[in-house]
């Protein structure tokens, strides 16, 4: 495996960058098996992934866990020998919100204890609601009025989008030879005519726009509460937010995200003229007398005088969604990114650039911690006006993509990276990671660093069980931390950035992105 892609990307690289190819990089073999040694016989990285789950409990952006997570990881940040750490205000993001009961059973025609969380920034009940449930259904604005005057103080009980069906496949996976091999392929140009994120945009909307007259009718009309599920399986069921997180935003009604299996039965016994009686209650609280975001950061100094100024970064989101702990999405990713500065500090290590961790507030809601960061730091990217420190990042290294193991890392575009982090993989090919690909990855903290030019890659990672049972679910949760596969990525993350914080010359960089204003952002 590790053979057939190493000759495939080598003669891939040789045809596209000769001189490229030939560029040899300095390997510290010495530092880099004691990096390996610490981490994967001395390693703190689940001890950290308890603390940020168990301990710090739920992460819900600008709530009172998250601001246990900010203060517990800047006091272990700084007790492991980092310096400056500080919990960093980014700018305004809004109201936090946290939960401190919910309850909800079928009383009628039975008594049954049922699967739901409140949705995030929802109100409470102000009580012990016991109520008749309705079941709304509706694809078009004209099926909502036949609901009016039949919903005052009725618990709606709302569509199954996507009905739980029977699964032959296992939840986890790991990637196979041959999807690894693939990933080293350039990706095919789109048709010149395919429009799929328009498509789906159009859709995403049309589908908002006829929840909005939905929830807007329900409050219109007098609707005590209301059960939604946005799917999942097995007594999973995936969270969101019900409400914006605006200080100013408009108030709504009390409303449970259900595991989908006991929202079906609830429309089944209705469906059959059996009528079904829900007790709940929420208490939920709002927090708004600090409306800012917050990053965490620290950094082992650079030790080399001339180099010092300069900085590779690595860094992770801490906040989660609010129905588990938030164990693979992304305590995961801050505990190997704290574990990688961890060993470094505790191997020793002299950097020659200055090494600083962020852990990214607010990444769930738009990516708002590292934007804002980016922006204050080093570039706008509406203006494209470069700030100094924009010239003396490095590097910045991402993980977001659950527990599983690093296979290798996505380029972002940038060819002229791809031969270095080749070799810098090469000593760790027995532990599984040998795939450089030249692809972009979306949806996380890296993106905001490749929107201004700046060299920001997200580490390839196996999937195990994150697209299928943990991602933004009841189920993201401790257990689901392997930790071998933690040990593995702290040791890869430590290598890729000591190795960077080593190179005489900074990482390549892509040409600088054209201006591009907030309305032309997805």
């Amino acid at each position: 495996m590790n053979k057939l892609t190493l000759l495939t990307l080598a003669g891939s690289l040789a045809v596209a960058a000769p001189s490229l190819a030939q560029q040899t990089e300095k390997i510290d073999q010495v530092a880099l098996a004691k990096i390996k040694d610490e981490g994967m016989n001395r390693s703190k990285v689940m001890e950290t992934a308890f603390y940020l789950t168990d301990v710090c409990g739920p992460r819900l952006a600008n709530s009172e866990g998250l601001q246990r997570a900010n203060e517990w990881t800047k006091k272990q940040l700084t007790s492991w020998g980092l310096v400056k750490a500080n919990v960093e205000p980014w700018g305004t993001f809004g109201r936090g919100w946290d939960i401190e009961k919910s309850y909800v059973a079928m009383t009628a025609p039975y008594y049954h204890t049922l699967i739901g969380a409140p949705k995030a920034w929802t109100p409470s009940t102000n009580g012990t609601l016991k109520k008749q449930v309705i079941v709304v259904k509706a694809t078009t604005e004209a099926d909502l009025d036949k609901y009016k005057g039949q919903l005052r103080d009725k618990i709606a009980l709302l569509e199954v989008p996507n009905p739980p069906k029977p699964s032959f496949e296992p939840d986890a996976k790991r990637y196979t030879t041959e999807e690894l091999q693939k990933m080293t392929e350039k990706p095919a140009a789109p048709a010149a005519n395919a429009t799929p994120d328009a498509d789906r945009m159009a859709t995403y909307r049309a589908r908002l726009a006829l929840r909005n007259k939905l929830t807007e009718m329900l409050q219109t009309e007098g609707a005590a509460a209301v059960l939604s599920t946005r799917g999942g399986s097995d007594g999973t069921f995936f969270t969101s937010n019900g409400a914006p997180y605006a200080a100013d935003a408009k108030p709504v009604l009390p409303e449970l995200e259900m595991a989908p299996e006991d929202q079906l039965r609830l429309i089944r016994l209705s469906d059959a003229g059996i009528p079904v009686e829900i007790e709940l209650e929420t208490r939920t609280r709002f927090q708004d007398k600090d409306l800012k975001g917050y990053n965490v950061v620290a950094e082992i100094p650079g030790t080399d005088k001339k180099l010092k100024n300069e900085v590779v970064m690595l860094g992770g989101h801490l906040d989660s969604w609010h129905a588990a702990t938030g164990a693979t999405d992304n305590a995961a990713g801050c505990a190997v990114m704290m574990e990688a500065v961890r060993i470094l500090k505790a191997t020793g290590m002299q950097p020659r650039r200055t090494i600083r961790i962020a852990l990214w507030g607010e990444e769930e809601q738009g990516l708002f911690g590292s934007r804002n960061y980016v922006k204050n730091h080093f570039a706008d990217p509406a203006t494209m006006k470069l700030l100094p420190e924009h010239e003396k990042l490095a590097a910045y290294f991402n993980l977001d993509n659950g527990a599983g193991k690093i296979r290798g890392i996505y380029a972002q575009g940038n060819e002229a990276v791809m031969p270095i982090f080749q070799q810098w993989l090469q000593p760790f090919g027995e532990l599984d990671a040998t795939t450089v690909s030249p692809r972009n990855t979306g949806g996380t903290d890296h993106l905001s660093f490749d929107a201004v030019g700046l060299p920001g890659f997200q580490f390839i990672q196996d999937p195990l069980d994150y697209g299928t049972r943990t991602h933004h679910t009841n189920m993201d949760t401790y257990e689901r931390l392997p930790a071998d596969d933690l040990k593995q990525a702290s040791v890869l993350v430590a290598s890729f950035v000591y190795q960077a914080a080593m190179r005489d010359q900074k990482l390549p960089r892509k040409p600088l992105p054209a201006a591009k204003p907030e309305t032309q952002r997805l």
